[in-house]
């Protein structure tokens, strides 16, 4: 029995550091939330830059000296490289050490005849059906067939019976997507 639970926590300890180590793969979006903090410069400046900026709607981050920074559809460590070669070229600062992380979980929300609605955690390997899952799976009186996703203003629609059938792939998920289960008419 000790074997067992020594395993199950090794299992469980090393499925979540993968899951952490690419955390910092996926892109960033419009309304994220990122810490800055920029070293390597006078105390002075580096505080008045370090900060919690807005990813905008256009997609872009607003900073002191060197203007907007294109942050969306970019990951964290490219808004890093970024922001340091624009303080570079511009000329206000010759070694620039910028750090950016993301401030807030990244999450799917999932409705309608589900068990249990909820936000559930984005993870990069999250699919259709494991968000379904982890809300309880389906209620008896879902419409499996007409599952829909919304994503950036565009919905698309998911047969479920096929998909585990594997006639249809299941769909990875993103940040920010509405999972809706309508009911069954009948």
């Amino acid at each position: 029995m000790k074997s067992f639970l020594y395993c199950l926590v090794a299992f469980l300890f090393f499925g979540l550091g993968n899951q952490l180590l690419h955390a910092d793969d996926v892109a960033l979006r419009s309304g994220d939330q990122l810490t800055i903090r920029l070293a390597g410069v006078p105390v002075e400046d580096g505080a008045q830059v370090s900060g919690i900026y807005t990813v905008d709607g256009a997609g872009n981050v607003n900073l002191p000296y060197i203007g907007k920074i294109r942050a969306s559809d970019f990951k964290q460590a490219e808004v890093q490289s970024n922001i340091e070669n624009a303080y570079k070229s511009s000329g206000v600062y010759t070694t620039p050490i910028v750090t950016v992380s993301v401030q807030f979980d990244r999450l799917v929300d999932v409705e309608g005849d589900v068990r249990s609605p909820q936000r559930v955690r984005y993870t990069p390997d999250l699919t259709l059906l494991g968000a379904i899952a982890a809300t309880g799976g389906f209620t008896d009186y879902a419409d499996e067939s007409k599952v829909s996703i919304l994503r950036g203003g565009k919905r698309i629609f998911v047969n479920v019976k096929k998909v585990r059938k594997s006639t249809e792939a299941d769909p990875s998920l993103q940040p920010g997507d509405k999972v809706s289960v309508p009911r069954s008419f009948w």
